[in-house]
């Protein structure tokens, strides 16, 4: 038997024991190369540009998952001893869930088109330092973890609702986690209270005890104000359109002019192309090189954008939810031309971002009442959850800052007419 402990910063001492048949496919999985790339993937992408301790890592945050993964299937495992034959498909599904994330988590997924609920699933599937821990703690869970990943299909609701769910383990951590690495005083969470009142229902599904419903109207209020507040803060939204920016100029110049290694350069030109391998050699060390290299050497459009997210030199952005998508537009060519009065290339500083939040979704996996006698919708239960229901719609105009007071007149001036 040997035990081995991890010491997160929120969870204290994750320790896992080598003669637990699940623990011990757990660890060979945590040391697998693919897991271990983790550690070179931000949890938050760029935002540590606009919240310098935002430093964490997806390996911290898969080993926090699949922790409170653990202390929840111990809690429903007193109403039904039957879950505990799923423990390795749990286990597995929650370490593994973010394997798939290519560079700058969610941030290079919408740059760069990748899903990472798909390529969890294949490096599940394929990969042998992954799926041969999986397949050897019972045959065919590798298959049932890349198809919970993927699909969310799976034998037991219970156990897809801790994987991915309106309150499942994955965002608790996270919530948790980028609160505390942020300095966000919004992301405190009452996370004894609810696992004590995680329950189930008659049809054997995953419920809540009336006593946790407090403590579950806080976590889906924190979750909102940590999306207005931190995921959606009007820098984070503006370094994300400067990366995507970057981007797009790198492949509209073409590999002729813009240096790449032969990883990068299937990234940005031949994606179609993109295999495992590849895949998982790219991170965000890997980005960030090839940021500094374009910075250095590479064409000026390119060496201006990567110059600007380097050194923090951002650009502004503007609240313009309020006005219609004509008026948006409207504005946006209005700072184009300020832009280019000014000797600036507006294809490089200005532009437009819309975002929508839903602070709670009842026909996304729901949450339910069950006080063993009632079983009831929580929006049903809870005036404030039904208040989440409508989503926040956020726009924002992307400018320099040179024409930023002059923009703020004009399109003021446009409003008074």
């Amino acid at each position: 038997m040997s035990l081995r402990t991890y010491q997160d910063p929120l969870h204290r001492g994750i320790t896992l024991n080598s003669s637990d048949a699940a623990e011990a496919m757990v660890m060979k999985l945590i040391d697998a190369a693919p897991f271990q790339r983790l550690r070179r993937i931000r949890q938050l992408g760029p935002a540590f540009l606009t919240f310098h301790g935002a430093e964490s890592s997806r390996f911290t945050h898969s080993l926090g998952v699949f922790h409170l993964a653990r202390l929840a299937l111990e809690r429903l495992r007193q109403f039904d001893a039957d879950l505990d034959k799923y423990r390795g498909l749990l286990y597995g599904a929650a370490l593994l869930h973010d394997l798939g994330h290519g560079p700058l988590s969610h941030t290079g997924e919408e740059i760069f088109g990748l899903v990472h609920e798909h390529w969890s699933a294949r490096i599940v599937r394929e990969h042998p330092s992954i799926r041969a821990p999986l397949e050897a703690f019972a045959p065919g869970t590798a298959d049932e973890v890349a198809d919970l990943l993927e699909r969310g299909r799976t034998p037991r609701g219970v156990i897809k609702a801790l994987v991915s769910s309106q309150l499942d383990c994955d965002r608790l951590d996270y919530l948790l986690r980028d609160s505390h690495s942020t300095g966000a005083s919004y992301g405190q969470l009452d996370l004894e209270r609810i696992l004590s009142a995680l329950t189930l229902a008659p049809d054997g599904e995953i419920a809540i005890h009336p006593k946790g419903l407090m403590a579950v109207e806080h976590y889906l209020v924190v979750r909102n104000l940590m999306y207005r507040s931190v995921y959606n803060h009007r820098l984070n939204v503006v370094c994300n359109w400067l990366l995507e920016q970057v981007v797009v100029t790198a492949r509209q110049l073409g590999a002729s002019d813009v240096w790449a290694d032969k990883t990068m350069a299937t990234l940005l030109w031949d994606i179609d192309q993109l295999d495992l391998k590849t895949f998982l050699a790219n991170d965000d060390l890997r980005i960030g090189y090839h940021l500094l290299r374009w910075q250095e050497e590479g064409p000026t459009p390119l060496a201006e954008l990567c110059n600007r997210f380097l050194n923090r030199h951002l650009l502004k952005a503007l609240a313009v939810e309020h006005l219609s998508r004509s008026d948006q537009l409207k504005a946006l060519t209005l700072a184009r031309q300020l832009a280019e009065r000014q000797g600036l290339d507006p294809a490089l500083c200005c532009g437009l971002r819309h975002q929508q939040h839903h602070g709670y979704h009842p026909y996304r996996g729901g949450l339910r009442l069950w006080d063993g006698k009632q079983l009831r919708a929580l929006e049903q239960a809870s005036p404030l959850i039904a208040s989440l229901i409508t989503p926040a719609d956020s726009s924002w105009l992307i400018h320099p800052p040179k024409i930023h007071e002059q923009l703020q007149v004009e399109l003021t001036n446009q409003d008074t007419d």
